[in-house]
Order: C-alpha cells, then structure tokens, then sequence
C-alpha cells in the first residue's frame, strides 16, 4: 500500500497508559501493519520522546505546548496550548490525508487552507460535555471554575468540525450527537485497544478490582462511592493506579478488606495480572462520556463487570455486565457476583459482542475512508 497519512496527536501516545493514548497508539499500530505510511506530529508535555513510535511510524515530529497564559484566551486552553506554526508548516509539505486526534489538535484548521487534501477529526469526547462533568465533580474552587469556563468555549469552538471531510466518533452515543449536529461525515470507528481475544481463565477469582488514574475527579470520586460500598461487606476490594492519592490511602488504612496498589506502567503485564486474578471489576462513573476503555479491557481479560448505568448508557454493552442503578442495588450486584461462576458460556458470549471492537477491521474502515 501507497497510502501516507499524517496524524496529529494531543499527547505522546506512547506507553498506552490512560485511555485516550490507547485509543491513538494501537490506531497507529494497526494502520501501520496494514501498509499505512505514518509521519506522527505529536505535543511532548511530560512523557518524553519515545524510540517505540519509530517502528510503525516513518517520522516523528515532537512539539511543544504554548504557555499557561493561554487560560486567557477565549479558544478552548486544550485548543489554544496546541497552536505551533511549526506544525502547520510541516503539514503543508505535502497532500497526504490528516487525522486530528481529538478536537484539541485541530487549531491548524482554524485559519489555514488544507481544501486540497482529506481532514479527519477523532472526537474522544463530546468535549464540552466532559469538562462540564469535571467540573461537577471537582471540589477545588479554581479547577471547578477552569472547567466550567473550558466547557463553554468548546462548546462555542465546536462549529470547527464543519471544516472537516469526516469525524470518527468513538461511541454510540457520540455518534447520535455528532450526526445530528454534522451529518453523514460522522461515521462510528469504535475505540481500538491491544487486545485479540476474550481470555479463557478459571472460574473464580480471589477480589474486587477498581483500576483508574486517580489524579481525575470521576475517579476519585467513583472510588468513594466503592469505599462506603465495600466497608459494609469482607469481600477484598483492591483499588490500582499509577498515582498515590496520600488522602484515599489514608482514608482506607483502618479498612481490612481495602487496599490500595501501586499499578507499574512499566511492567505492560501488571495489569493483566490483577485482571486475571479479579474476579468481579467494579467500575462505577459519573460521566456518560464515550466508551471507557477499562470496561473493555476489563470484559477481555477478568471476569464479572459491576457497574452503574451512565458506565454502560448507550454502549450496547449492557447486556455483558451487571448494571446497578443505586448504591443499594450495586452491593446486591456485587454478592451476587461473588457466588457466580465464570463459565465458557460467559466467554462465547463475549466474544459474539465484542467483534464490533475488533482492531483490525476498524483500522480497514478507516482506510476506506481516506
């Protein structure tokens, strides 16, 4: 295949540690295998240049985020942080096709001319609803007003997608709005991730597993929910995430059956090793936004699914897991979960739900398109 694509990053998508990076690295790694020529223009904020990006990728091109003081500007602060002329200079090289990751990356289009090539978008979120969510779950004072402010200038920066040929939604959900809003150029590309199969593991496990990056309200405030939960039962409920929240570890010290674990993003294994060792994953949110990939990696590789209803809202992934629509109803869940065995059955019927989230096939949609 001749085909060459430019994709623009938000972050460097490389270890594939938190949800969105997920999505965008086993997308390029995919594409890649499939003969796609990839140049990776990518914003480098923290996580380091990564040699890893070198195998599928025939360039990579780092940038730099712009000051804070872009929090003044009435584009959204993900937008406006995002503004290199660098960038826009590289991408005029040449005609190849453009995929934006996430509407943060799209400040090239504001004002440049790019009318003789294909541009995609990848919406990660309805973001003005996402920031809006953060901001009801956040406590601080000055995050709290950052995100109410943030969701209003994207929902007014929105209008950018009419700039676009085509918007790759990650969910149902998303897909209803954006084609309401945009048309036919939305099209549904579910979210890509590493896994093949629906693992084939033994029938009972030993605990309850929440993982997540703590350092997000949603999930902060979805493992207090699973505390006042878990201390009315003995069950062992194992909490994982690469951030140290001193407050969470202190709230749950005198709690036997709670305990916290340090998830090593560095060991690719650590992970699925809790999930082969848990035998119900307990995943409440607070957000309808998007598909949550520790769902998904959560039905491929462990066993029950404990969740509440915005978790599942729109995904048509209900029927895979135990859905609760309270607090009172998610304990009932969770007992019920424990005596239960996780059969062969369990796995067909994984595997027969989930073939809309097969990696490769997505990746020859996408393809398609361009």
């Amino acid at each position: 295949m001749n085909l060459k694509l430019h994709i623009v990053t938000f972050d460097v998508p490389y270890p594939p540690n938190y949800g969105g990076v997920i999505d965008v690295f086993y997308k390029i790694k995919a594409l890649h295998h499939l003969g796609v020529k990839i140049i990776l223009h990518t914003y480098n904020y923290g996580r380091g240049e990564q040699k890893e990006l070198n195998t599928y990728c025939e360039q990579v091109i780092y940038y730099k985020r712009s000051s804070f003081l872009s929090i003044f500007s009435i584009k959204p602060f993900i937008v406006k942080t995002r503004d290199s002329a660098k960038l826009i200079t590289n991408l005029k090289k040449d005609n190849a096709p453009i995929l934006f990751e996430g509407i943060h990356t799209t400040f090239p289009i504001i004002d440049s001319n790019f009318s003789n090539r294909k541009i995609l978008v990848r919406t990660h979120n309805i973001e003005h609803f996402y920031y809006a969510g953060l901001a009801k779950s956040e406590k601080n004072i000055f995050k709290k007003l950052f995100f109410n402010f943030e969701a209003k200038k994207l929902k007014f920066y929105e209008k950018i997608i009419h700039k676009v040929d085509i918007v790759l939604t990650i969910s149902p959900s998303e897909q209803k709005y954006f084609i309401k809003k945009f048309g036919k150029k939305s099209k549904y590309i579910p979210v890509f991730h590493e896994n093949n199969e629906i693992k084939n593991i033994s029938e009972t496990g030993k605990y309850a597993l929440y993982h997540g990056d703590l350092r997000v309200a949603d999930n902060l405030k979805a493992v207090k929910y699973l505390i006042s939960i878990f201390k009315k039962i003995t069950y062992p409920l194992r909490i994982a995430s690469s951030f140290k929240n001193e407050e969470l570890i202190e709230t749950i010290k005198n709690i036997p059956n709670i305990s916290f674990v340090f998830l090593d993003y560095q060991n690719q294994n650590h992970l699925k090793e809790l999930f082969k060792n848990a035998h119900l994953n307990v995943l409440p949110t607070f957000q309808q936004t998007g598909i949550k990939l520790k769902l998904i990696n959560a039905l491929y590789n462990s066993r029950f699914c404990v969740v509440n209803t915005k978790m599942v809202a729109e995904t048509n992934l209900e029927s895979l897991c135990e859905v609760a629509i309270d607090k009172k109803e998610f304990l009932r869940k969770i007992n019920d979960c424990i005596v239960k065995k996780y059969t062969q059955k369990e796995v067909l019927k994984r595997t027969k739900k989930l073939i809309d989230f097969e990696t490769n096939t997505n990746a020859k949609k996408i393809i398609a398109l361009l």
